[in-house]
Parts: C-alpha cells; sequence; structure tokens
C-alpha cells in the first residue's frame, strides 16, 4: 500500500512578473482553506504601492497577505528576514486550522525558505569602502567584470546595475575564498511540510510584454511619478537603498534628475521589467518539481485548482 504522507500542506505560486499571480491566489483562496503570504522582496515596504503593483486596499481587505507593509523603505530586508518571518507566518496559519499559500515572484525567498540559507561572513565596513571606492573610480561594469573572473555563476546571474549585490558577492570571496554561489545553496529538506509548487509561466513573450506595458501605462496614470517624489522626499532617502533599486524606481530617478525623458524613463522601465520576468522565467523552470502552467491558456485555472485539490 501507498504511504499516507501526514505532514501539514504548504502550497508555493510562484510566477514571473504581470502573469496574474495575485488574482488566481485570490481566488484560489476562495475555493480553499488558504492565507496568503506574500513572496515578494518589493511589497514588504510601505509606500512603494504603485510601482510594485501592490494589491489595492479592496484586494487586501478581502483577501489579506500577510508580509506586506511590514518595512520603511529606508529599512534593510534580506532574504534571511524573509525565512524568518516566513516560518512563523505558516507555523502561524496551520495552527489555525488553515493552510498556507505563499504567493509570489522573489526566486531567492522562496529557495532561502525551502532550502535554507548557509552562513556567510558577515559584512566588513573597510573592505566594503574600498569595493565602493572601486566603484566610484573604475566604474560598475568593471566591478562586474571582476566578479566574472572569481565567481562567473553569479556574475551572470547579476546585472552589472545591481551595485549592492556585485559588491556583496565580491566582499563574500574576497573574505572567505570561496564564491558566493557555492554558499548559498542551503540544505535541502529542512522543511517539515509537504509542498506543492504550482508556478505562472508566458509561453507567449510579446503577450506578456504588452501586458507589462499596459500595467505600466497604468501606474503612470495612478500617480507614479507623484510615488516617486513623496519617497524622494523622504528623510534618509537615497538612490542607493536596496529598495529603490527596484525596477521602475531605479529608472525614475534618472528621469526626475532630468537625465532622461519620460518617454525615456518608460522605455528603461519596461525593458527592465521583460529582462526581470525572462530571469524569472528562467529560474521557474528551473525548478523541476514545480507544476507549470500558461498563464495565457485557458485551461490554466481549472487545471491549477484541479492540481491543488489532488494535493489537499
Amino acid at each position: 500500500m501507498p504511504t499516507i504522507d501526514h505532514r501539514l500542506p504548504l502550497v508555493f505560486l510562484m510566477g514571473a512578473t504581470a502573469t496574474g499571480k495575485t488574482q488566481r491566489a485570490c481566488d484560489l483562496a476562495v475555493e480553499f482553506p488558504l492565507d496568503l503570504v506574500s513572496v515578494d522582496s518589493t511589497l514588504v515596504y510601505r509606500g512603494m504601492d504603485i510601482g510594485t503593483a501592490k494589491p489595492d486596499a479592496r484586494v487586501l481587505a478581502r483577501h489579506p497577505h500577510r508580509l506586506i507593509d511590514i518595512r520603511e523603505p529606508e529599512q534593510a530586508y534580506s532574504a534571511a528576514d524573509f525565512r524568518a518571518d516566513a516560518l512563523r507566518e505558516i507555523a502561524d496559519i496551520h495552527a489555525r486550522g488553515r493552510i498556507p499559500l505563499l504567493v509570489g515572484g522573489t526566486g531567492l525567498y522562496f529557495r532561502a525558505l525551502e532550502r535554507g540559507l548557509s552562513e556567510m561572513p558577515r559584512a566588513d565596513p573597510a573592505l566594503r569602502e574600498r569595493l565602493a571606492e572601486e566603484v566610484r573610480v573604475y566604474g560598475k561594469l568593471h566591478m562586474h567584470r571582476k566578479l566574472a573572473m572569481c565567481d562567473a555563476r553569479t556574475a551572470a546571474r547579476l546585472d552589472a546595475n545591481d551595485v549592492q549585490r556585485v559588491l556583496r558577492a565580491l566582499e563574500v570571496f574576497e573574505l572567505s575564498g570561496v564564491p558566493i554561489s557555492e554558499q548559498q545553496g542551503g540544505v535541502r529538506g529542512r522543511l517539515p511540510w509537504r509542498v506543492l509548487k504550482l508556478g505562472l509561466v508566458a509561453a507567449d513573450r510579446s503577450n506578456l510584454r504588452l501586458r507589462i506595458a499596459e500595467r505600466f501605462d497604468q501606474m503612470l496614470a495612478q500617480g507614479l511619478e507623484n510615488e516617486l517624489r513623496s519617497l524622494r522626499a523622504r528623510p534618509g532617502w537615497s538612490a542607493d537603498l536596496p529598495s529603490m533599486r527596484a525596477v521602475g524606481y531605479r529608472q525614475g530617478w534618472d528621469w526626475l534628475d532630468g537625465k532622461v525623458s519620460a518617454t525615456d524613463f518608460r522605455m528603461h522601465a519596461l525593458h527592465a521589467t521583460s529582462q526581470l520576468a525572462k530571469r524569472q522565467m528562467t529560474w521557474l523552470r528551473s525548478e523541476h518539481d514545480a507544476w507549470l502552467f500558461d498563464c495565457d491558456a485557458a485551461a490554466s485555472p481549472s487545471r491549477i485548482h484541479a492540481a491543488l485539490a489532488a494535493f489537499l
């Protein structure tokens, strides 16, 4: 006879940006006893609402999402912070007799939760300042090439504009002599629950790009410029804050500084968002135990429903 797995259930709903994750999660929460937990590195920040496509107050009133609006933009929030928070929320949801559905597009957070995080060398202020000075003198591309020489895997994953993560990877290598890509694997099997992994991808990239453009134009109409200016006016604001490097915001600072036109701002933001979606789908396809569904296929909602019903 087959062995029955009596562990409590945990559901991941992963997906690239603009593939309809929030709507699908809310629809599932109507049909199943699910409580939603956000897995998004930008939705944790208060005041970053329009540019992150955060679910609006009406949606959140009907379908509360845990781990939304838990930090100020000036505060740091790491994958380790997320893992600790998510483990706490999952335990609380199970204790209430409900099932946690973790929904979002931040693959690093999903991976940190599932596999754990290796112990990394702590930040070294002197080394960090030396690396920051190298950026000022030689530029971002130089630092990215430097990373590629010691950790090609991480360099291939990171954009040269992601200076914070490039410098952290260089710092880890200099402090430990081991590439950060070899230290981030963690350990599988740490979660005490049985996990169903669902993923939304876009088979037709042109449709996805169209949705990204439509959503961004809606953000502009909803007041993205005012949101950017409001964030910029906050005490302690800096374009170097991790929160401010989010897609759309990062490109917005050049626009507000007069370095690019409104047309170029839109073009750069759309390109960055499309590149993000591409990276997210590449990561999703590497999750070989995930059930992937085309977000544009008419049959996908019923197939997702059936997969979840069979799992529960």
